[in-house]
């Protein structure tokens, strides 16, 4: 007979789905149960930044600032240039000047100067912990290519003297500080001078020559450039470093480097449109004296013409017409440059150059009245005065390009040069720490969350009583107990129940004993299974207290340890019930009274025969039908189910079973299956209790119970 609950009858055809979803209440009381846990992911990530934080070697920021004339040169360079200056205008915008700065065409000579690509780097782990590293600037190093990529070690001997190790492990030269040396090595030959050295004696350095296209992309992404504000042309150049002089150094050395470049640019230009200017100004003096020589010439072959003041208005009114119809044309040629043929901005050029044409041709039609003569005078005159303004403006441009290239003047300038800071940057120790912290909690959480979350077994006992049709007798709680945990407890120590009589897993078996005495057919002199569905469930510990539960109500209570291949409850007699089942012993040399007067224990024993094979036989039966005449209650603990078939052999010998279920690991078929496995060698009444449970919110645990009732 089978105790089962009964269920409505629309129940019964309904699927049950075990979601995953967690409330905020489950969930902070999941989290506080595993606070623990929580704390140790929080105390080893505050660890680890600490170490880091300390591991890091310390840099220092230093910065400088930079005005950059978005708008023209300066205003003395633009009044010497005049009209010039807006052809040799190569202010750029502040975007442009930072690519500039980044540019290897400065950065390729910073680096070379700077010998940024030699690096004598601090060998030994406790010094760098402890920053107490030593410092080796390095001025010159050639290494053998053929030995290049070798590991090549600088040793210090005194505060001026230092020796060099080859990577065979040679000492190939012994050295000062600020002299060079050079020596031969490997067909080739090694050269090196250390310009400063701060180092306590037997400190070792790693010597290497990098690339210089490498150095520079280093450099190009270490440096922070930026314009402050908009459009306000003032560029900030940041630049960490181990060292703060070389921060501050490296920094000055990339503004100057940028100003010269700058300059030298806005110098060449210059000195390239003057030779053009130059080399055309000859022909331009050539065409003017030209013209002149022809107007002289006319003059005097027709004698002396005077002009009338109407042809002198006429003639001044045509070279402005056509002044303005050359000013319009560049306007439009600027204007095509940003908008296409059909902009408005482009048509309304064309309109105004149109009607500028129709008045110029208008003008011209009218000069056809005036005398032949007077129109032939018109002509030359107009053609001398073009090339006279032609000529004079070449000669000022001409001039204001030889003030440019003796002036050298640019359009940038150092506002602010880079000072030696005495504060560290980085590393942040107390941010790192409190970062490890938060990022350790938030681990924490998240690997408990998901532990939770993968966790799909059942956990309600409604949902396993409507299930599988067996009652749930009782909820052993999780304990914090360490004697909870592993079987040592089995071994030779004392039932818990003993040892923490107001626990709330005490009550939790107080309530099993009551179930059992009040549900089972016959409570006296019966015998009872204990099964496990798999290793871990708790079996052991749940048979031992309860058994010891029984033995303290007064019953005479024997415990049998039917795990014939891995025993956990040991009598500490030498025979055990493989002896028993294979003659060897009898029930009274087998059974040993522990830890109570009315607790009997039979360890498992041992024996080279299969289990299955002992338990097969009469001897069981015959063995169970003795034990019952001389006890009160026998409980059998037997191996798990799901790996060997031992309590299903047993089964049908027993007068009732209780399957232990670890809370929260088994899934709902995976302990249907079990129960219908063992229905089919047995239909003995059968019951179950869940181990292992933890509290959840809004419910009423024993583990909570128990501390209300307190022995005074």
């Amino acid at each position: 007979m089978i105790i089962e609950k009964e269920t409505k009858s629309n129940s019964s055809n309904s699927t049950h789905i075990s979601g995953s979803a967690i409330t905020m209440m489950e969930f902070l009381m999941l989290l506080w149960r595993k606070k623990f846990i929580i704390l140790l992911f929080v105390v080893l990530a505050t660890i680890f930044g600490a170490c880091y934080a300390m591991w890091v070697r310390p840099s220092f920021t230093s910065d400088v600032l930079l005005q950059v004339n978005t708008k023209g040169a300066s205003s003395k360079s633009t009044k010497a240039l005049g009209e010039m200056g807006a052809v040799l205008d190569l202010a750029s915008p502040a975007d442009a000047e930072i690519e500039l700065i980044k540019s290897r065409m400065v950065l390729n000579y910073v680096v070379s100067v700077e010998h940024l690509h030699l690096k004598a780097i601090p060998i030994g782990f406790w010094d760098r912990f402890t920053h107490s590293e030593g410092r080796l600037d390095l001025d010159s190093l050639i290494i053998p290519e053929k030995a290049r990529n070798g590991k090549w070690t600088a040793i210090v001997k005194s505060d001026e003297s230092y020796s060099v190790v080859a990577p065979d492990g040679k000492e190939v030269l012994n050295g000062k500080v600020g002299h060079v040396y050079k020596t031969k090595y490997a067909e080739d030959s090694l050269t090196i001078r250390v310009s400063y050295m701060d180092a306590k004696v037997g400190q070792r350095f790693k010597l290497l020559q990098g690339s210089l296209l490498k150095t520079e992309q280093i450099l190009m992404r270490s440096l922070n450039v930026n314009e402050r504000g908009k459009q306000t042309g003032i560029i900030s150049v940041r630049y960490s470093h181990r060292y703060p002089d070389r921060a501050a150094s490296i920094l000055n050395t990339i503004a100057k480097t940028y100003l010269r470049q700058n300059v030298e640019m806005r110098s060449a230009e210059a000195e390239k449109t003057l030779e053009f200017l130059e080399g055309q100004l000859p022909a331009v003096k050539a065409k003017l004296d030209s013209a002149e020589k022809i107007l002289a010439d006319y003059r005097y072959s027709i004698g002396s013409v005077d002009m009338t003041g109407e042809t002198k208005a006429h003639l001044d009114k045509e070279g402005q017409l056509q002044r303005q119809i050359m000013q319009l044309e560049q306007e439009r040629q600027a204007a095509l440059r940003l908008f296409k043929e059909e902009h408005p901005n482009v048509q309304t050029i064309v309109k105004q150059q149109s009607k500028l044409r129709a008045e110029l041709a208008a003008l011209k039609k009218n000069a056809e009245k005036m005398p032949l003569t007077q129109q032939e005078v018109k002509r030359l005159q107009e053609e001398v005065a073009v090339n006279n303004e032609v000529y004079t403006n070449m000669l000022n441009n001409i001039q204001q390009l030889r003030v440019v290239r003796a002036g050298e003047v640019g359009n940038v300038r150092i506002v602010d040069f880079a000072q030696i800071e005495q504060s560290q940057s980085k590393p942040n120790k107390s941010r790192i720490v409190l970062v490890s912290a938060v990022a350790g909690f938030m681990l924490g959480v998240l690997f408990v969350l998901l532990t939770y979350l993968l966790r799909n077994g059942v956990k309600s006992a409604s949902e396993i009583e409507r299930e599988t049709g067996l009652s749930v007798f009782a909820k052993i709680p999780q304990s914090r107990n360490r004697l909870l945990r592993g079987h040592r407890h089995l071994h030779h120590g004392a039932p818990f129940v003993l040892q923490n009589i107001d626990n709330g897993v005490c009550e939790a078996f107080r309530a099993l004993q009551t179930a059992l005495t009040f549900l089972m057919p016959n409570p006296e002199h019966c015998v009872l299974l204990v099964m496990g569905l798999n290793p871990g469930a708790g079996k052991s510990f749940v048979s031992l207290n309860l058994a010891a539960t029984m033995a303290t109500s007064g019953k005479k209570v024997l415990l049998i340890d039917a795990d014939m291949r891995r025993g956990v409850i040991h009598s500490g007699s030498k025979f055990g019930l493989a002896d028993v089942l294979l003659g060897l012993a009898t029930l009274d040399t087998a059974v040993v009274s522990k830890h109570d007067d009315n607790l009997f224990v039979m360890n498992a024993g041992k024996t080279k025969l299969a289990a299955c094979e002992l338990l097969r036989g009469d001897a069981m039966d015959k063995l169970f039908k003795e034990a019952r005449q001389k006890f009160d209650m026998v409980i059998v603990d037997t191996p798990p189910l799901n790996l060997v078939t031992d309590a299903e052999l047993i089964c049908p010998l027993v007068d009732y079973s209780l399957f232990v279920l670890h809370y929260g690991r088994h899934s709902i078929e995976e302990i249907k299956e079990t129960i219908d496995r063992v229905k089919r060698y047995s239909d003995k009444p059968a019951a179950i209790v869940m181990n292992h449970c933890e509290q959840e919110p809004g419910r009423y645990g024993y583990g909570y119970y128990g501390k209300g009732y307190k022995s005074k």
